[in-house]
């Protein structure tokens, strides 16, 4: 019998399109993947994908070819649109453990030489200051609660509290502040995310993604080479923006901010019934009929998801139950929000029109008026560059103004979801809508829902001890 062997094509020593390629070729040869490597180079490897990928159209292919980018200073803006791809990883510059410096914002390229450029930079300067000033007093606030280690530094005390202080100043940055994120992704969905990006409407966003295209085409030339603009995207983003719509700005954010707007009534019978036809040997009809009908379904829920601890990761039996959520949330929770890449998004544009939250410890600070007039600032601002351009008035919005999001996702989504968000060291934006959206789903799904581990409050105890206005 021929030994087992398991080992690693490094791309240390292989370009990452040549792994590509040696991946591929074992469907059709006989030879180790050390065999196959040893025979090719950087020119067959591009010849061979310039054949079978770009002109047979063999895509999968170029997700063997892994490739790490680096971005730095970029907007929120454009992090966002880099982040927009589901089959990619990311790690971004937290505002909640980082502080901002007064020039780390970006100036929408569609402002040059336009009469608002310098009114949008001195609202984005008072909103930087703003957010400076705010820094102290609300840091002071903490220090006053906290019991300090004996021994501790000055420097050692603010690591341990600066996310209960950063965290509620970074309401009053705008999305222009500028972030670091680092990408990891194959080759298929680099050239995916040039094209989205090439095809955007913001002048920032189609820059970077022309960057990105020459920084992958060092490694892989050949995967990434025709990735250009798409004329789908960008006619049909340009007519559905132009198309008339109701007029329901803010209707409804205050009572109506999480709605559960559709979810499948015989979820629980077809997890359970999945459940038992992926261990049994009954056709599924036949499995969802005996659940309907059983009074065991207590213990086969029991059965299915008791056990989980912690960490653990429920069976993928639960996909088979989905719902759907119309959200309003801060931007600041909307950004822990959209890591959830497995569930289907769908983001309205940045506005300041469904208005701001106000975490306590910045009225308790005696910040609040300061923190008001800045947003307040920031709202005049927005509605002037809106009629100028809809896209680029994005850039002036702060973090704690609020925003719809559209969500699908099923019940497993649902368990990592709410009980990560709703875990203590979360934020508190974020933990109000999880402990919400297990609400919802909770009054539901009573049978299945319960099994969620969360933190020990409610949304509503949230909002009590976390915000003067949302």
């Amino acid at each position: 019998m021929p030994e087992r062997e398991i080992y690693l094509l490094s791309p240390r020593a292989l370009s990452p399109e040549t792994i590509a390629v040696a991946f591929a070729k074992t469907s059709r040869a006989p030879e180790s993947f050390r065999e196959i490597a040893n025979e090719l180079s950087d020119e067959k490897s591009a010849q061979f994908h310039e054949k079978w990928v770009v002109g047979y159209g063999h895509a999968s292919v170029a997700e063997h070819a892994v490739l790490h980018i680096a971005f730095e200073n970029v907007s929120r803006v454009a992090i966002e649109a880099i982040e927009g791809n589901r089959l990619a990883s990311y790690t971004e510059k937290s505002t909640r453990y980082q502080k901002w410096g007064q020039d780390d914002f970006t100036i929408p390229p569609e402002l040059d030489n336009h009469p608002l450029r310098d009114e949008f930079t001195k609202t984005v300067r008072l909103l930087f200051s703003t957010y400076a000033d705010s820094l102290d007093p609300v840091k002071s606030l903490v220090v006053k609660r906290v019991t300090r280690k004996e021994n501790e530094s000055d420097e050692a005390l603010d690591r341990r509290i600066r996310s209960q202080y950063v965290d509620r100043c970074r309401f009053i940055l705008p999305a222009a502040a500028n972030a670091n994120v680092g990408m990891t992704a194959n080759a298929r969905v680099i050239e995916n995310t040039i094209r989205k990006m090439l095809s955007h409407p913001l002048e920032e966003v189609r820059q970077i993604g022309e960057k990105v295209k020459e920084v992958s085409k060092a490694e892989t030339p050949t995967l990434v080479k025709y990735a250009d603009a798409n004329a789908y995207m960008i006619e049909t983003m340009k007519a559905l923006a132009l198309s008339p719509s109701p007029n329901g700005r803010g209707v409804g954010v205050r009572e109506d901010w999480c709605k559960l707007i559709e979810y499948d009534k015989e979820g629980e019978n077809k997890v359970l019934a999945a459940a038992l036809y992926r261990f049994g040997e009954m056709t599924y009809e036949d499995a969802l009929n005996y659940v309907k009908s059983s009074n065991e379904k207590e213990s086969l829920a029991q059965i299915l998801l008791s056990k989980l601890d912690k960490f653990d990761v429920p069976l993928r039996e639960l996909e088979y139950c989905n719902y759907t959520f119309d959200l309003v949330m801060d931007q600041g929770a909307y950004a822990e929000f959209k890591r959830h890449r497995m569930m289907s998004q769908t983001p309205q544009r940045l506005t300041t029109r469904l208005g701001y939250t106000t975490p306590s410890l910045i009225a308790e600070a005696g910040f609040r008026s300061e923190y008001e007039a800045a947003m307040e600032s920031a709202s005049e601002m927005y509605e002037k560059l809106y009629q100028f351009n809809p896209d680029v008035a994005q850039y002036i919005v702060p973090n704690g103004f609020n925003r719809r999001v559209l969500a699908q996702f099923n019940l497993r989504e649902a368990f990592a979801f709410c009980q990560l968000r709703s875990a203590a060291n979360a934020h508190f934006s974020i933990r109000r809508v999880a402990q919400k959206i297990y609400e919802d789903i909770l009054n539901v799904h009573p049978l299945l829902a319960k099994y969620m581990k969360r933190h020990d409050e409610t949304w509503q105890s949230v909002e009590e001890n976390h915000f003067v206005k949302i």
